[in-house]
């Protein structure tokens, strides 16, 4: 980069945050390269264990420690600093990671003075934005944004750019036993095929429709039939009980037949709610019916 560049690295998390300017930090675990990116040892980072990603691709990661041995970090890393000299990743676990694969002593970074609950939610945030989380990684990245840094669903939904449906929809994956998320996880199934089997409270259940969708890898249509067939067998049926009515109502249902000169019914059901239905066969009839009520 050279010298009288704009420095463009970082905008994104910069504009996502409101614009914040971001701090370079000046003590003795960094320095401080020409072009004003600061350099920080990375014996002298942190991994955050809020961090949202827990697993991290190897051939993705191999692939990035090639780039970073043939063209160095592009993007540097957003860090805070902590305590003793040490330095909390915000964001950037993965070019972290790839650094020291590649055998470097130091990494670019930019460095943010914010408590934790800030710290969190930038890392939360910045992950939700540009990371390929599964979707149960980003189910719980929301549930955390809204537990630990006392979001509302509606400030979530800004602060992520999504719509509240959507993130209701990921949240509700959480339900789901451990064997189905866990297959969400390893791509066994996708995210499509897990909104359908939230519809099965059962966990036995679950579990047997999901060993159904691996084994004989149906389609998210094949899945919704099952479960709908499923969810109609154990749903159960509604018991018609036939309520017979009081003497004055039956005597009052056949002087209203009378007078209007069409079939009367009155049906109701053992709550006592019910109706009345007046039946006629042509308009003439209805009008008739009509004039009568008036």
């Amino acid at each position: 980069m050279k010298k009288n560049q704009p420095n463009r690295l970082g905008r994104g998390l910069s504009t996502l945050l409101g614009g914040t300017d971001l701090a370079i930090a000046t003590d003795s675990y960094i320095r401080v390269s020409s072009d004003a990116n600061a350099m920080i040892r990375l014996d002298s980072i942190e991994p955050n264990a809020d961090q949202p990603r827990k697993e991290f691709d190897e051939r993705s990661l191999q692939e990035l420690v090639l780039s970073i041995q043939s063209l160095g970090i592009i993007q540097p890393i957003t860090v805070r600093p902590i305590h003793n000299g040490k330095y909390q990743i915000i964001s950037g676990e993965r070019r972290y990671r790839a650094s020291l694969l590649a055998g470097l002593n130091e990494i670019p970074a930019f460095v943010r003075t914010v408590d934790e609950i800030n710290a969190l939610q930038m890392a939360l945030v910045e992950n939700i934005q540009r990371e390929d989380l599964n979707a149960i990684e980003i189910a719980l990245t929301y549930q955390q944004l809204l537990n630990e840094c006392d979001l509302s669903h509606e400030e979530l939904s800004v602060k992520v750019g999504k719509e509240r449906a959507t993130i209701t929809n990921y949240l509700r994956l959480l339900r789901l036993t451990k064997e189905v998320q866990k297959a969400i996880c390893e791509k066994q199934i996708t995210f499509a095929h897990a909104r359908t089997l939230v519809a099965i409270e059962d966990i036995d259940l679950q579990k047997k429709i999901l060993k159904t969708i691996i084994t004989q890898q149906l389609s998210v249509r094949e899945t919704e039939a099952i479960v709908k067939k499923y969810i109609a067998e154990i749903k159960p049926a509604k018991t018609k009980v036939k309520v017979t009515l009081p003497d004055e109502e039956m005597d009052f249902s056949r002087k209203l037949s009378d007078k209007l000169k069409s079939k009367v019914s009155i049906q109701k059901d053992i709550t006592g709610k019910g109706k009345i239905s007046i039946l006629f066969s042509s308009n003439e009839e209805l009008k008739n019916i009509i004039q009568s009520l008036s």
